[in-house]
């Protein structure tokens, strides 16, 4: 690189340089006056809230006592609900394995009694059909005594006979 060339760069690197400080420089005054109208408008805030904040302090001082009272009662209750629910907690864990015994030998007892209607139902079945049977053998006997007196006691042609044995074939 020729010397000439190099020292126009040096040259613009340090205008560049320079440019950079005068920006930092106006950004710093910026910065520096903002600051200053903003202490301007908080301090006089900060001044009115020191009364209030005494006050708050003097509150805080005068209830301290009542304050530590109250947590100490807080972390009391505390306590007693956690017994309470440990209590509530192993009460209905009592309650569900009784009532899970409960409910099995309800489940047997109703098990068993449906057992028990089944049989009386098929009892009653056979008790009422068996008669039905018999009643209902009594009347075919009557029924084709009656058939024969009917017929004069002649017995049926050869056709009729043969298609009462191709029904029952």
């Amino acid at each position: 690189m020729p010397d000439d060339v190099f020292r126009w760069v040096i040259a613009i690197a340090v205008v560049l340089a320079c440019v950079a400080f005068l920006v930092q420089a106006a950004i710093a005054i910026a910065i520096y006056r903002v600051a200053k109208r903003t202490q301007e408008k908080v301090v006089p805030m900060v001044d009115r809230a020191e009364p209030i904040l005494d006050t708050a302090r003097q509150i805080l001082i005068e209830n301290r006592p009542r304050i530590t009272e109250i947590s100490t009662e807080a972390v009391e209750m505390a306590k007693t609900a956690r017994k309470q629910a440990a209590q509530i907690s192993e009460l209905l864990d009592d309650a569900t394995g009784r009532a899970r015994v409960r409910i099995a030998q309800i489940d047997e007892k109703v098990e068993g009694t449906v057992e028990q209607v089944e049989q009386v139902g098929d009892a009653v079945k056979s008790a009422v059909l068996k008669p039905v049977r018999e009643v209902n053998a009594v009347l075919a006997g009557v029924k084709a005594a009656v058939v024969t007196y009917a017929q004069g006691g002649r017995r049926p042609s050869v056709d009729h006979a043969t298609q009462d044995e191709e029904m029952f074939i």
